[in-house]
């Protein structure tokens, strides 16, 4: 019987969250784009909605992953799973990594998208190269459980070591729980591993 691994999905719910996870804390000028997210922090979710919807459309990658998240969670309109996905796929494109990560996890749950095991592989990969700590640990439980990847735990204990040391508890956790299924030799390919990953940015 397979075990439960923690795999980590997207709750944003509140505008910090939203902000850290498209990577824009800290963002010193305003524009649209923030007038909009000011809108999202007040709850405001219909003007939000509009001006994000225009820069989405002009090809605004974080107006694009911004409008996933809205309608991943239904704020400001009913919530739309396959809606959330084609937003989420434009901002991936174009390289913002919570946006991969986001549509790696509708293709791990089969939301808006069908599943497909690979495909949440491919996603997860790409934001865990630039080091997004979320999809690093989600890419090591693809590979403890072999799920769109041959089973390989040196590969999952090396994601979940470069998760733990990004501040992501449940990779520590999965780290440790995968270390104790493999030799001492594999431990030590997986650190070397970790130790000499760099991020492709």
């Amino acid at each position: 019987m397979q075990r439960n691994i923690p795999l980590r999905h997207p709750i944003l719910t509140t505008l910090a969250a939203l902000l850290l996870a498209l990577g824009l804390s800290g963002t010193a000028n305003a524009g649209p784009y923030e007038d909009a997210l000011a809108a999202y922090g007040r709850g405001d979710y219909a003007t939000s909605l509009r001006f994000m919807r225009a820069l989405g459309d002009q090809g605004d990658a974080r107006a694009q992953g911004t409008l996933g998240v809205m309608y991943k969670f239904g704020r400001g309109v009913p919530q739309n799973h396959a809606e959330a996905a084609k937003w989420y796929r434009l901002a991936a494109d174009q390289g913002i990594p919570s946006a991969q990560w986001n549509l790696g996890v509708m293709y791990d749950k089969g939301e808006g998208v069908p599943q497909n095991y690979a495909e949440a592989v491919k996603w997860y990969r790409l934001a865990a190269d630039q080091g997004l700590d979320v999809a690093q640990n989600n890419l090591g439980v693809m590979f403890e459980r072999g799920q769109g990847v041959s089973q390989d735990h040196v590969l999952a204990h090396k994601w979940f070591n470069l998760a733990g040391a990004g501040g992501d508890e449940d990779g520590r956790k999965n780290r440790d729980r995968v270390a104790t299924k493999m030799t001492p030799a594999q431990i030590a390919e997986a650190q070397r591993l970790a130790h000499e990953w760099k991020p492709k940015l």
